[in-house]
Formats: structure tokens, sequence, C-alpha cells
């Protein structure tokens, strides 16, 4: 299974849905997209079913610089926090 990514706007945000596996080797068109928006941006991760440890990084890094995290998964959103409180 491979990555999907669409974007979409709403006029008050750009929100950039994705859907299958996120991995590391993903992160580089992932941050070109964010960087490329003209608003603010939120990631729907409701179609990711996979991620590795550094897309759990990559996530934290995001919300810390103001990207909202939708639709997240239990289990990716539980793995956020044990990373950002260093037991990851």
């Amino acid at each position: 299974m491979t990555l999907r990514i669409e974007n979409y706007a709403d006029g008050r945000k750009t929100v950039i849905r994705l859907s299958g596996r996120l991995q590391s080797t993903h992160l580089d068109e992932l941050n070109t997209q964010i960087e490329g928006a003209q608003s603010r941006i939120a990631l729907d991760l409701s179609g990711v079913v996979l991620v590795d440890v550094e897309v759990v990084r990559f996530l934290n890094g995001c919300e810390e610089s103001g990207v909202e995290i939708l639709q997240c998964r239990p289990y990716i959103r539980e793995w956020m926090i044990r990373e950002k409180d260093g037991e990851g």
C-alpha cells in the first residue's frame, strides 16, 4: 500500500488528507506540501493505517509549529505522546 495525498482548502485553512502507509520516505514530499500552502494547515490522518517513528517525530514537530492534526488514530496519538515524553 502506498501513500495518497489530497489537498483541499475551505477558505480558512488547507487540509492535507493522507491515506495509506505514511513512512519517513514520504516526509520530504509532505513537507513541501505544507510549506507551499497559502493558509493555515491541517493534516487529516483518517486514512493513515501505518506510521514509523520518524513520522511520529515529524507529526510532533508539525503540531509544535501550529499544524493541526485531525482524525488521528489512537495508537498514533499515543505514540506521539510517548515520543514527546521521551518514552518512545
